[in-house]
């Protein structure tokens, strides 16, 4: 059994910004893998998500908000006994240029505080991630810049970048799924 997760805050405010693209890479995922009707997101109180199950696959989008993700995501891990190497998290990354795709295992958080959030609750880093691009603010940002930046919806200019990426995100899950993560990591550098 897989858990992907999404990362993202819930509600109408945030629904487009640059810091949700882990919900609307999972929700684009949903689409793609669900037969019309048949499979549907649930809300799961006791895990403080939005879940839907399809076949060995528990997609997630937790709604504790960004900063406190992990406490979801170690929930549901445990209760599904799912090992590290099948917990695969979706967000978005600063550090890497609008539509660029990293997939890693083991790394630090590089200042995600909703990846923060999940190696704090797990006592590890040993999991798989879905880096996505954003780009920068530019240099010298401080925090309020970043928090600015990240919470902004997409420019004119970066609205079809982000709908490739997305695209090419769900394409890198599913060539994950079919033919097996290191083939995926290969390919999505």
């Amino acid at each position: 059994m897989k858990l992907i997760v999404g990362l993202g805050n819930p509600g109408e405010k945030y629904e487009d910004t640059k810091h949700n693209l882990g919900f609307v890479v999972l929700d684009a995922l949903f689409q793609e893998l669900t037969p019309v009707e048949k499979t549907a997101w649930k809300e799961n109180k006791k895990f403080n998500s939005l879940l839907a199950k399809i076949g060995d696959l528990i997609l997630a989008k937790p709604q504790t908000f960004m900063n406190a993700s992990g406490m979801a995501v170690a929930k549901i891990a445990n209760f599904y006994k799912i090992k590290l190497t099948d917990l695969w998290v979706i967000h978005d990354e600063i550090d890497l240029p609008l539509e660029e795709i990293r997939i890693v295992r083991g790394r630090g958080a590089a200042g995600h505080r909703g990846v923060e959030s999940i190696i704090k609750e797990l006592g590890t880093e040993d999991f798989v991630r879905f880096r996505l691009g954003i780009g920068h603010p530019g240099p010298g940002s401080g925090d309020k810049e970043v928090e600015r930046y990240v919470l902004a919806l997409f420019g004119k200019g970066e609205k079809s970048k982000a709908r490739r990426m997305v695209k090419k995100t769900v394409k890198a899950i599913q060539l994950a799924l079919n033919k097996g993560l290191e083939r995926a990591m290969n390919q999505f550098k």
